[in-house]
């Protein structure tokens, strides 16, 4: 395979690159994509620190921005929302965050004890402390079908290899804080799926229309038409596609099996992966695991069925159904309903989601960034339900942890439980207060935990899991605020460790417990 790394000074000159990239008449573009077999590999170094200037910033979006010169737009801020000063990860500049009135719930709602673990927390630049640095980059998976991914810590070479899978809407950016902490001592890759983030089309997947309408091609978005090109002819956005993505892409840019953590969508397809693939995987880990994907019947499975449905996550997408997709993503791609979902999956509201917003953003300005969507959407079920690919994994004996944020207002804690219950003896670990994003929320500890994993399966069980004392201590429940210092204060957050003796009815009832335990006191 080969490999074209360089160092790109600014992020403003990484967002050229990647507009470059979609422009099918770029010269870089013709550069990176050769016309043999032959996989190539784009790099380019990225500077988190300057990240906002990817797009803008939330600040600059709703408040505009002073130093605009005449006709430059800017936007309100929606509702409910609130645009405050904030300390960040790595200085003393000023950010901004999405934030409500009333405190974050955080109730443990347990009777076990807790005691307080002091925990790192990320690298802080104005003390010194160097993260990883990330480098961009591209690699060709099929024809006009480019691979982003960004990757650190390569020069690990002895260490193991660590892949994060993003959740849906998102891509390899919602790992950053995975990559700049974690990139010290192994080596760590974050990928964007086939019709996300940064892998989206470098071209439109329609055949031009006659000659007089091309200007109105040019200026339309991309995804929709009866006429497809070649290379577009099978595409299907789908479990199978982002499996077969991932098989490929730790077979040629990896090169050995690696531990894969996936958030909500991406822990779904890390664990189809990981059923199918086996002896690429070393252990998996669920971060708020989504536990299915796809209304429509797969092809394989229920092929009758399916010929109903011949656009299941096809791209391009038939033309009759550009005007109503046209009009659905208009509402969903608007900064206020992006905010508004950040605002739903993180519990704790105090959280700096400029990046992430910004980031967002930029990825549905892309041509084919509403026919993608909908694709994905109408997207086929997988061969495998997710308590197959559970059992598939526990008969394989692969090692599954699982991390849950106990505020996700959408994979409910009752969903890991369940997983929790099918798989007695993987380690499951309640975070609070976290909701759907827990790596993106509360990084410290996510990364803390997952180091302990990573090192209890490395050492083949002497060094004994995060937040316990022992290895006797696996069955039983724990539960132990961790603190870290992030931005120049404190932080505590409550994690829970369900052992091997764990059941949902003894969860069900161990608050009903520890209530009537505090009364009993109150009465004597």
């Amino acid at each position: 395979m080969e490999i074209i790394t360089f160092n790109i000074a600014t992020c403003h000159v990484v967002t050229n690159l990647r507009w470059k990239l979609v422009d099918k008449s770029s010269n870089l573009c013709k550069s990176k994509v050769p016309s043999g077999t032959k996989a190539r590999v784009l790099c380019a170094r990225v500077d988190h620190r300057s990240e906002s200037l990817r797009f803008s910033n939330i600040n600059k979006l709703f408040l505009g921005n002073p130093d605009q010169g005449e006709g430059s737009k800017s936007i309100n801020a929606p509702e409910g929302l609130k645009v405050v000063d904030s300390k960040v990860l790595s200085g003393e500049y000023d950010s901004y965050v999405i934030h409500r009135d009333e405190d974050v719930e955080n109730i443990s709602g347990s009777g076990e004890p807790t005691t307080k673990v002091l925990i790192p927390g990320l690298p802080n630049e104005s003390r010194g402390e160097c993260g990883a640095p990330i480098n961009s980059c591209f690699c060709e998976w099929k024809p006009k079908l480019n691979v982003h991914y960004e990757k650190a810590g390569c020069q690990n070479v002895k260490s193991p290899p660590v892949l994060f899978l993003p959740g849906f809407g998102v891509g390899s950016f919602h790992y950053a804080n995975q990559l700049k902490d974690l990139g010290r001592e192994y080596r760590v890759w974050a990928i964007d799926f086939l019709g996300q983030g940064m892998s989206l089309p470098v071209e439109n997947p329609t055949t031009l229309l006659k000659e007089g309408d091309i200007l109105e091609e040019k200026n339309s978005i991309w995804g929709f038409g009866e006429e497809t090109e070649p290379w577009a002819n099978e595409l299907v956005y789908s479990m199978d596609l982002w499996r077969d993505q991932v098989s490929h892409f730790i077979e040629e840019v990896i090169g050995e099996p690696v531990y894969i953590v996936g958030n909500s969508l991406g822990g779904y397809v890390a664990l189809y992966f990981a059923a199918s693939n086996p002896h690429l995987v070393k252990g998996v880990t669920l971060l708020n695991a989504t536990p299915f994907w796809g209304f429509l019947p797969n092809p394989i499975r229920s092929p009758v069925l399916a010929r109903l449905f011949p656009w299941s996550g096809t791209f391009p997408l038939p033309a009759s159904v550009r005007k109503l997709t046209e009009l659905l993503w208009q509402k969903i791609s608007d900064p206020k309903s992006i905010a508004e979902i950040l605002k739903q999956v993180y519990a704790d509201h105090s959280t700096n989601v400029d990046q992430v917003f910004s980031r967002i953003l930029e990825i549905t300005q892309h041509p084919a960034a509403a026919a993608s969507f909908a694709s994905i959407m109408f997207a086929p079920q997988g061969q495998l339900s997710f308590e197959e690919c559970l059992m598939r994994c526990k008969m394989n004996n692969l090692p599954i942890c699982l991390m849950y944020g106990k505020e996700d207002p959408w994979v409910k804690p009752i969903w890991g439980l369940k997983v929790k219950r099918q798989v007695p003896e993987a380690p499951y670990y309640e975070i609070s207060p976290a909701g759907h994003c827990p790596h993106d929320e509360v990084p410290e500890v996510v990364n803390y935990l997952l180091r302990g994993w990573i090192n209890n399966i490395e050492s083949h069980g002497s060094n004994v899991l995060p937040l316990l004392d022992d290895s006797q201590s696996i069955r039983y429940n724990i539960s132990k605020d961790l603190e870290f210092t992030r931005g120049g204060s404190r932080k505590l957050v409550k994690v829970r460790f369900f052992g091997s003796g764990f059941s949902i009815w003894n969860w069900i009832n161990s608050p009903v417990k520890s209530q009537l335990g505090k009364l009993e006191i109150k009465s004597g």
